[in-house]
């Protein structure tokens, strides 16, 4: 009998539940090997952002901060090149001072900066002004980094100047020369268009003062068009003038009429508001980063300015001017240092034309070339291979190949639309057929067949429209085919295009626009931007046209025809495949657009003129990568027209996928001993990438386990699964925007069910509401636009019997013909009417009932409560429920399960993909079979039963009415996913699920029907692999037969266990080698990069502040104690005493020297005695931070405690107490409600100093301006700086010489500094020469095992190695949480949290102290507890320090 091993896999994003089993054909040879959980903790960001499908990686923010400090170092590195450059000039010696020195220099540098362009200034002088142009250089424009917020760039120099000569505003010139038949309007300077606002305002305000209000005039301020016309209807009722002009050209024309007449004529209201509406969308377009810069740039060019003259004006006119952020174009400070150079040549002779080329070219304005990324853009699956490559006597793999090809390439998009194409069915409504049978294909629509596949010559019209028109809607495509969309249907709602081609058609059309050119084919109803996929005429005449007119235009038409078939260079060389490449690949140049090199390109190249250029410039195609290359795309590319993908690729001579081998392949495939570790950063998502290595890791270990081995423990012959069953939790199926949404339902859910709960208890009455009884209400609330009447018999259903017998859920299509479970395939009914139905879907039931006439009825009654639902998700019901009402019997398909197996995410392809490496078959499953078999097999409730007794002993248990009156007891607010063996539970039903357990579930619908093609083999199934069972009320039920015998008992068994494995967190730093390219060849530079935050990233200040404390005397009135005592009279005599004692405070203040038994006097005449209790004064280190003040930052008054000077904490308590406590209301619109300070010198409070943390290390050290170091009154360095230490690494344990545990806490950021030191992280040798021994370490995620007197466990007693002791070890196996320790002077505060290994929450409540965690704070807890590592599978493999 042969006997398979079976992996079943339970594969999440932060944990994987694993199960070995043995399957033989009986149930009786079956057995269970080892199961178990293996934790893979992400951090919160992780997780958050991997469920939320955000791309951004977990290092984006460490990224972003790298790159700010590389561009520091590299300004640092060209101000020391300058200052090098200089020297060796003799403009500068080594004794010039550099900064700004001396009384009433602060701004001398713009001074000098501003005279350089016209007289003589000194050497130094002029080495300073070079050293400020060093510093800001200005903004060089980037393609390929425009965003929305930055807005945009404008060249407009000449209609600026147009502007400024004719005394016109942007709207008078717009409608100039829309008036004179021009077409293209140009762009128009942000100052000039805020002028235009301010004159329109001004002039209509004296005709509508109630409206044109200042308040009204900042509100708007920002506000784009949709925005800005709400605020009128908002404020005043009354909305801006409809353009009613029929044309586009015509509206433009009527839009710019009303600009122009604004300025001098009272418009009606609605008018003056359409023309505010319109300048201040136009105003908010321009405006940004980039807008800002470019009217900067304008007003130098009038006021014939450089931008030191610029800035320096600024300054005479108020020293306190803010010039941070006002930022220039490159080339306007190229332009100052080439004015200034000029005239300073003049004067001093060692400004040469070399000195001016090395300092202008090689060191202020150099700009290094942006990095490739090519490093990140994936290899081709199919023209590409793993080699092996010895280096160093290593042998390492290494992928070569081609890249894959853009997505916007042309080749890309055209390949898309024909694959996309060949997966296409029509149909005719209401037609229930899903595949097309294998015969000599029939022309479209044939009016004898019900559904069709697209011939080659339907494919490629379709083709030609979508090549141009992009995304079609199927009922445009059924339309453009000449037949009608309510008759026909096709298996997509829209069509994707050449979105390539789409952009740059539409960029095509603006050029004819501006030349002027008026074609019908260009008339868009309504539009105001040209379309292409909107435009009615078929793609042929539009592509005809704008051939016609490129041609008028000396524009080169070959740019219009690309041919994906063309051999060699002869496909490079296309034109059009040259445009693309031009438009994808060009970064910028050095003028102010960054495009004139472009512009010159266009011309020459293809003929387009500058204006053409700058329509074109603006194009932005996608930057995302395909999967394939070039040449493969190439090569399947004549098969992809008329064949499937797979199939294409299998006439390129490509196999696509491990799915298309045959199964001869599949047995001859060669397999792999173990797996490999992914690469860093070889997947696109790290959460990914960290999820499937620790899949490998937990396989490789099984498979080490379980292969053979000689005397030495080497193996000698691999071990191998027949099988591996794995299920991908739900989120790891999806991608990224389908998890987005999936957490925005959840989340929504969660809130909706927590009202809902409230309700039943309130409302109804039900003391404790079931998820059932939740449905059942949500069911309810469906009905509510049908009068809550019922969808079958269409009779009232009333509150008052909801939650009684006669009403149940029904559902729709029956379970035992579907396996649907879902929300959308239940409704509620009355009881009578669902044993009625019994075995009927609703459509059969409702026809057999109530005949046609009730079956119209009841359409009518489905159909518009779909239509609700599709206006309101929370009304009405939703489409997947509507048509499974509208389902006969005959028309039940197929295949409920395979549409959730079909793994076409990446995640779940690269974890089959791993699989398949080790395994020949792999079988995937899904939530929903686990689910059915779970229960079947009786293992609902086994994890409650595993926990209960330790929560009943605590007394958290509960008991719980039924609603037939009995009693039920369980934890309180506990759940399954509290435990972390529930994954272990998962995969162990995982492995048992047969591919029988999967096809019968799949082809339930088969069973009764004897013509169907798995009737038989479904029959077969259930008669092999089912049973009837009854449950606790008699009902009869059709159930998957055990897998084993005593199958609960046997999972119970292995589930308690089971030692749960997480990945522990001991890396202090990761070697990197940094290659460097340079003429000498390649530097290698090995760096140790650290493994986590250094410090946190709040910077304090230190400070010191008084401490009072009253203090009997006592022994414990040492030297430093005596020191800190308030009155010198005292002190001097406390310390005279304990001299006399040889500084012994046991002797001079305890026993017979207690102050009561022998007084200190203070008088000679000894009449004034020192007290016992004196007053202590001492000074104490703290670090403060400054904090806005904020509702966030003062929520309360502990809050405001922390703020270090008195008056200030007063005034915000009484702000807190004047706004009755509420924080939001106290602390928000500062600007609108100042914190006075000095209410009459207008000083308000917006920051405060507060008191930070005790214990800090220092980033640098204090110096002036001129960068020397500040010293202290002993002649040493300041520290300044300090941050928080961040993570602590490690704490060591130790046993003193008096035989007393010691703990000392290493953070991160020292274990960091001791490995760039080269010494041991761990000191083992501290305090040796005191007679201090090393215990052991502690480490996050570090597994500890606790001896317990109660239960009479001492970890020393047994053997911990033993897999038998698991059961024994568990309830006593804590990991490590978290660890902190704080100091204050000679005490400590500790803080060393272990939580439970089966937790998954990190809760403290009190009363499972010591059970589900340990807050430990003193040493004393940690004798006897014995230190021990897992491996992958929860075995322990080491005790003591490892």
């Amino acid at each position: 009998m042969a006997l398979r091993n079976i992996l079943g896999l339970d594969l999440g994003t932060t944990s994987i539940g694993f199960a070995h089993v043995i399957e033989a054909d009986t149930s009786k040879q079956s057995s269970i090997k080892k199961i178990g959980v293996r934790v893979n903790p992400l951090t919160t960001d992780e997780q958050t952002n991997f469920e939320k499908g955000k791309p951004v990686s977990v290092n984006a923010d460490r990224t972003l901060k790298r790159g700010a400090r590389r561009n520091l170092d590299r300004y640092q590195d060209r101000r020391a090149n300058l200052i090098d450059a200089l020297a060796k000039a003799t403009i500068i010696t080594k004794n010039t001072i550099l900064a700004e020195n001396g009384k009433n220099t602060t701004h001398s540098t713009y001074a000098f900066r501003a005279k350089a362009v016209i007289n003589k200034i000194e050497k130094e002088e002029l080495a300073k002004v070079f050293l400020a142009i060093n510093k800001k250089r200005g903004y060089k424009s980037s393609r390929k980094a425009k965003n929305e917020d930055e807005g945009q760039i404008i060249d407009g120099m000449a209609v600026a100047k147009k502007l400024y000569e004719g005394n016109l505003t942007p709207g008078q010139l717009a409608y100039q020369l829309l008036k004179e038949g021009k077409k293209y309007l140009p762009d128009f300077y942000r100052s000039d268009l805020q002028t235009e606002f301010d004159k329109v305002w001004n002039f209509q305000k004296q005709f509508y003062s109630a409206i044109l209000t200042d308040e009204f005039y900042k509100e708007l301020k920002g506000k784009g068009q949709r925005a800005t016309s709400a605020f009128f209807w908002i404020k005043y009722g009354f909305n801006i003038a409809e353009n009613k002009a029929k044309s586009r050209e015509e509206k433009k024309l009527q839009a710019y009429l009303w600009r122009s007449e604004a300025l001098d004529k009272q418009l009606e209201k609605e008018e003056v508001a359409f023309v505010i509406t319109e300048i201040n969308n136009n105003l908010n377009n321009s405006s940004g980063y980039l807008g800002a810069i470019s009217d900067r740039s304008k007003e130098l060019y009038f006021n014939n300015q450089t931008v030191g003259q610029y800035l320096h004006k600024q300054l005479q006119e108020s020293p306190h001017t803010k010039l941070k952020n006002q930022v220039f174009y490159r080339q306007d400070y190229l332009d100052e240092f080439e004015k200034i150079w000029e005239t300073q040549a003049k004067f001093h002779l060692e400004l040469t034309e070399e000195l001016k080329t090395e300092i202008r070219d090689i060191i202020i304005f150099y700009q290094r070339k942006l990095k490739s990324q090519k490093g990140l853009v994936s290899f081709c699956e199919f023209e590409s291979k793993e080699i092996e490559i010895e280096k160093n006597g290593k042998i390492t793999k290494r992928t070569i190949g081609l890249k894959v090809a853009p997505k916007s390439s042309s080749l890309f998009q055209e390949f898309k639309i024909w694959q996309v194409l060949n997966n296409v069915l029509v149909r005719k409504k209401g037609s229930k057929k899903r595949v097309v049978k294998e015969t000599n294909q029939p022309a479209l629509f044939d009016e004898e067949k019900e559904i069709f596949v697209f011939d080659l010559e339907t494919k490629q019209k379709l083709f030609d429209e979508l090549n141009i028109k992009a995304n079609l809607k199927s009922a445009k495509i059924i339309e453009l085919l000449g037949y009608k969309s309510a008759d026909w249907e096709i298996n997509y709602s829209e069509l994707e295009g050449n979105r390539t081609n789409k952009l740059l058609y539409d960029a095509y059309l603006k050029i004819l626009e501006s030349e002027g050119y008026d074609e019908d084919l260009l008339k868009l109803q309504g539009k105001d931007d040209i379309d292409v996929s909107e435009l009615k005429a078929p793609a042929s005449e539009i592509k005809d046209m704008i051939k016609r007119i490129f041609e008028i235009l000396n524009i080169n038409t070959e740019i219009l025809e690309f041919n994906a078939e063309l051999d060699g260079k002869d496909f490079e060389n296309q034109i059009s495949y040259q445009l693309w490449h031009l438009l994808y690949s060009y970064q910028e140049d050095n003028s102010k657009t960054g495009n004139d090199t472009l512009f010159r390109l266009l011309e020459e190249k293809f003929g387009f003129k500058k204006e053409h250029g700058q329509i074109l410039a603006n194009v932005a195609f996608s930057d995302d990568y395909g999967s394939l290359s070039t040449k493969a795309m190439r090569k399947i590319y004549p098969h992809i027209k008329e064949l499937t993908y797979d199939k294409a690729c299998f006439q390129a001579g490509y196999k696509h996928s491990t799915s298309s081998l045959t199964k001869e392949e599949i047995e001859n495939r060669p397999l792999k001993n173990k797996l490999e570790l992914l690469k860093k950063n070889s997947l696109r998502n790290p959460v990914v990438e960290k999820i499937l290595n620790q899949l490998v890791n937990v396989i490789n270990t099984i498979i080490e386990i379980n292969s053979k081995k000689d005397e030495e423990g080497n193996i000698t012959e691999y071990f191998k699964f027949d099988e591996i069953r794995v299920e991908l939790a739900r989120d790891l199926k999806k991608n990224a925007k389908e998890r987005a949404e999936m957490t925005t339902n959840i989340n929504a859910s969660k809130i909706a069910h927590e009202k809902i709960f409230k309700l039943l208890q309130n409302e109804f009455h039900v003391k404790n509401p079931t998820r059932n009884d939740i449905i059942r209400y949500r069911l309810y609330e469906e009905l509510k636009n049908n009068g809550y009447k019922d969808l079958y018999s269409n009779t009232y259903i009333s509150r008052e019997i909801l939650f009684s017998k006669q009403i149940d859920i029904d559902h729709v299509i029956p379970q035992s013909k579907m396996f649907d479970d879902s929300f959308s395939n239940k409704t509620v009914v009355f009881r009578k009417d669902n044993l009625e139905k019994g075995n009927k879907t609703s459509y059969d039931y409702i026809l057999g009932k109530y005949g046609e006439n009730g079956l119209e009825e009841f359409k009518q009654r489905i159909e518009m409560l779909f239509e609700q639902g599709k206006k309101n998700k929370e009304e009405g019901i939703s489409k997947a429920k509507y048509q499974k009402l509208l389902k006969q019997e005959s028309e039940i398909g197929d295949g409920f399960i395979d549409r959730d197996l079909r793994d076409s995410q990446y995640i779940a392809k690269k974890a089959r993909n791993i699989l398949y490496e080790i395994c020949k078959k792999v079988t995937p499953t899904t939530g929903g079979v686990t689910n059915r078999l779970r229960e079947d097999w009786d293992l609902i409730n086994i994890m409650q039963e595993l926990n209960f007794d330790k929560f009943k002993k605590l007394g958290l248990t509960e008991m719980l009415e039924k609603k037939d009156g009995s009693f039920k007891e369980r934890i309180v607010d506990w759940s399954k996913r509290n435990d972390h063996r529930h994954h272990a539970m998962d995969a162990l039903t995982v492995a048992f699920t047969k591919h029988s357990h999967i096809q019968y579930l799949n082809f339930l619908n088969a069973r009764k029907n004897e013509n169907h093609k798995e009737h038989n083999t479904i029959i077969g199934i259930e008669d092999k692999e089912t049973t009837w069972k009854y449950d606790n009320e008699g009902n009869k039920k059709r159930v998957f037969n055990l897998p084993i015998p005593n199958f609960r008992e046997q999972a119970k068994e292995h589930l308690v266990n089971v030692l749960v494995s997480h990945k522990a967190k001991n890396k202090v730093v990761t070697k990197n080698k940094n290659k460097t390219k340079s003429k000498n060849g390649v530097k290698v530079k090995v760096e140790l990069t650290p493994r986590g935050q250094l410090h946190k990233e709040t910077v304090y200040g230190k400070y010191q502040y008084y401490v009072n404390k009253e203090e009997k005397v006592s022994a414990k009135f040492d030297e430093e104690t005596i020191r800190k005592t308030a009155s010198p009279v005292y002190r001097k005599l406390l310390l005279q005493r304990l001299f006399e004692n040889n500084n012994d405070p046991k002797k001079a203040f305890a026993g017979k020297n207690t102050l009561s038994k022998n007084p200190i006097y203070l008088n000679e005449e000894k009449t004034e005695i020192l007290p016992e209790i004196l007053k202590l004064k001492w000074l104490e280190e703290d670090y403060s931070i400054r904090k806005n003040i904020t509702p966030e930052n003062f929520k309360d008054l502990k809050a405001i405690e922390k703020t270090l000077d008195e008056g200030v904490k007063r005034i915000l308590h009484d702000r807190l107490n004047e706004f009755g406590n509420d924080s939001k209301k106290a602390f928000s619109d500062l600007d609108k409600n100042p914190i006075w300070l000095n209410k009459s010198k207008g000083i308000s409070i917006k920051r405060v100093t507060i008191s930070g943390i005790k214990n800090a290390e220092f980033l640098h050290f204090k110096k002036d301006h001129l960068g020397n170091h500040i010293l202290d009154d002993n002649g040493n360095k300041i520290p300044i700086d300090f941050v928080s230490s961040g993570n602590n690494h490690h704490v060591a344990i130790y046993r003193d010489e008096k035989g007393n545990l010691q703990d000392r806490v290493v953070s991160l950021f020292n274990a960091v500094q001791l490995v760039n030191a080269g010494e041991s992280v761990i000191d083992k040798n501290y305090n040796q020469g005191l007679d201090w021994q090393f215990l052991f370490t502690m480490k996050q995620n570090e597994y500890f095992i606790f001896p317990n007197e109660n239960e009479g466990f001492n970890p020393k007693e047994i053997d911990l190695l033993d897999p038998k002791n698991k059961k024994k070890i568990s309830p006593n196996l804590f990991r490590v949480q978290k660890l902190s320790k704080v100091e204050y002077g000679n005490s400590a505060v500790r803080e060393y949290v272990f939580r439970h290994h089966l937790e998954t929450n990190v809760e403290e409540k009190k009363e499972l102290k010591e059970i589900t965690f340990k807050n430990i704070k003193s040493l004393g807890y940690f004798e006897n507890i014995i230190k021990v590592r897992l491996n992958h599978l929860g075995d322990i493999v080491k005790i003591g320090e490892h």
